[in-house]
């Protein structure tokens, strides 16, 4: 692995730190408060190419890396602090690998084109009301119905259910198939027979987070991504890459914190001297600082081994691309909350309010503690999984 960034890598990492600092920065608060991200912001977000990014350019993206895709997980995580729209961008490069990995030429044709121009969204829906890990527990089906697949439950805490209705699109939906195993079904959320509802969460108020309920809702056999019954992988690698994002957005928004957090302990005058001139404020941040540049390197590593192995389809090395991936998962939520809140305690009464900026990115990286691409302890239990094997998993 060369640690070294390509001239055109570094170039692309400046233009999209140029975005977020002209673009999504000026927007975070109204993104928050209106709990929407600006059509004009999606429209620039495509502009750039940056929906969709590692979709191939016969379908509208630019066959971004997933090295590149990554540096801009990072810049957006940084630009808008909430979250927000780091998770529409996620969802979308995350889920269009898998579709373009595992679609039928058809379903490319059609699907990727307008997520990629910002018409269209492009999501995950696996999760359902009795939990979100326990697959043997899943009660939604998709049953094959001649040159259809039929759809019957219920989704719940889906990211993007109203981007979906309102900008068209749907989600990549992993359901049980009566027949054995799991069918992986692209499933537009305006098909008749779905019905969403709206949650209201405590940050990242710029996507919608909410349930679908699917009343035998027909949607296209080309729809079916890979093979019939055999979904289940397809869908996990498909959270391999988009954790990996995830754990990227993270450091954005963690280094951004820190920043804001060294220059206030350098001018804030206490005692009558810098603040940061005080041991206590010292080691905690030289702790930050290498506990969060440990973990970037990390995740840059975890992009590197999809672009050697998962994206040319080479599962010889899947056992240490889930470890370094639940590990990045595992860590650098948790790296970046304590950043997050140790920058608000440096800037005391103050940290609480909205002006310093910081609650954003606050009560956006919890999403990402407590689930949102697996929770923290599903990450410890893969990581068991693969450093004492199979035996060793709390369940059968």
């Amino acid at each position: 692995m060369d640690f070294e960034l390509s001239d055109e890598e570094l170039a692309f990492q400046s233009a999209v730190r140029k975005f977020g600092d002209k673009v999504l920065r000026p927007n975070e608060q109204k993104i928050d408060s209106e709990a929407r991200i600006p059509d004009e912001v999606l429209a620039a977000m495509a502009d750039l190419g940056l929906l969709a990014m590692p979709v191939p350019t016969e379908y509208g993206g630019m066959g971004a890396s997933a090295v590149l895709t990554e540096l801009a997980a990072e810049e957006i995580g940084r630009g808008d602090s909430s979250m927000a729209t780091a998770v529409f961008f996620l969802l979308e490069a995350g889920w269009s690998t898998a579709f373009s990995l595992f679609g039928t030429e058809e379903a490319k044709k059609d699907v990727l084109p307008p997520v990629c121009a910002g018409k269209a969204f492009l999501g995950i829906a696996s999760t359902e009301p009795t939990g979100g890990s326990d697959l043997a527990g899943m009660h939604t089906t998709a049953r094959r119905d001649g040159d259809s697949f039929v759809l019957h439950g219920e989704k719940s805490y889906i990211s993007g259910t109203e981007e979906a209705k309102r900008l068209g699109g749907g989600h990549v939906t992993l359901a049980k198939d009566p027949e054995g195993g799991f069918n992986f079904v692209y499933v537009p959320t305006n098909t008749p027979g779905i019905f969403a509802q709206r949650f209201h969460n405590m940050g990242r108020m710029g996507i919608s987070t909410g349930g679908l309920t699917y009343q035998d809702a027909r949607v296209p056999a080309r729809y079916l991504l890979g093979k019939q019954g055999k979904g289940f992988g397809l869908a996990m690698t498909g959270f391999s890459i988009a954790r990996t994002y995830v754990a990227a957005a993270c450091i954005g928004a963690a280094e951004r914190a820190l920043e804001t957090g060294i220059k206030y302990i350098q001018e804030r005058q206490v005692f009558g001297q810098p603040l940061g001139k005080f041991e206590a404020i010292q080691f905690e941040l030289a702790d930050l600082y290498t506990q969060l540049e440990a973990v970037k390197w990390q995740v840059r590593r975890s992009a590197w081994l999809h672009d050697k192995y998962t994206l040319k389809g080479d599962t010889s090395h899947r056992s240490e691309i889930d470890r370094v991936v639940s590990s990045v998962k595992l860590a650098a939520p948790q790296v970046a909350f304590e950043c997050v809140k140790r920058v608000m305690m440096w800037h005391g009464a103050s940290g609480y309010t909205k002006d310093v900026g910081v609650e954003l990115a606050f009560r956006g990286i919890m999403s990402y503690m407590v689930g949102a691409e697996g929770g923290l302890n599903i990450m410890r239990i893969i990581l068991g999984r693969e450093l004492l094997g199979k035996e060793f998993l709390p369940y059968k």
